[in-house]
């Protein structure tokens, strides 16, 4: 039988690999520039950014725009939790960004809400140290718009303490690969596939007071969902 040889892209990720596992490049170490290894290894540009792409799915290397690719560091591992109240992960910086704007393409359907509609946007980018962890857009009514920029854990609690109160919270989780906004919001290769949930909170009332675009790349994060069985009865519950 005969053994079929690695493609060169295949073999320059594997070289550039075991030098990274041997300490050769170091983490957080910026690697030679684009240029200088396709010289190196003899081959186009394309070829060795398409082996960097090997790497970057791998969550070995980032590629920062403009700057250049680099050896990640270790990455904590973050579980998303759902339903009501805060987060129990860690504390994570946030940046967030409101814009007001109204109601087009998907969200008239997602927050039941007239064509045009007043909505505020938060734009919220949260990171571990310097390395982006999740993307989210959080989309509420203007009337309920916060008049600050709460932190996500904050917006949460606010939501859980409305009158009327919440009634109900759907979370769908699906996988794929990012948008190329995302994949430069979180410096992730558009190789690397992502979780995309969609949150969708409903009041008493039967109002949606909230829905969100969460993306969480899928190197670093989970999705945990607990169930609630009422004692001897084997029913759910809230």
């Amino acid at each position: 039988m005969t053994r079929q040889m690695p493609s060169r892209r295949h073999a320059i990720a594997e070289d550039l690999r075991h030098q990274i596992s041997t300490g050769h490049f170091k983490a957080g170490e910026r690697l030679p520039s684009e240029a200088q290894l396709a010289t190196r290894y003899a081959v186009s540009t394309p070829t060795l950014r398409s082996a960097l792409a090997l790497l970057q799915g791998e969550g070995l290397v980032e590629k920062i725009h403009g700057s250049g690719n680099y050896v990640r560091r270790p990455l904590r591992r973050f579980t998303y939790v759902g339903g009501i109240g805060p987060s129990p992960i860690p504390p994570l910086r946030a940046t967030v960004r409101t814009t007001n704007l109204e109601a087009q393409g998907d969200l008239p359907a997602l927050l039941n809400v007239p064509p045009l509609s007043p909505l505020t946007e938060l734009l919220y980018v949260t990171h571990d140290g310097k390395a982006p962890h999740s993307l989210a857009r959080i989309y509420v009514p203007r009337d309920l718009a916060p008049a600050d920029c709460p932190a996500p854990d904050q917006m949460r609690v606010r939501m859980a303490d409305l009158r009327p109160p919440l009634a109900e919270i759907q979370e769908r989780v699906g996988a794929r690969l990012p948008t190329q906004e995302e994949s430069t919001a979180l410096r992730i290769s558009t190789s690397l596939p992502i979780l995309f949930l969609t949150r969708v909170a409903t009041n008493a009332a039967g109002r949606v007071v909230e829905a969100s675009l969460i993306v969480l790349p899928g190197d670093r994060a989970d999705a945990l969902f607990t169930t609630h069985l009422k004692p001897d009865e084997g029913t759910p519950t809230e």
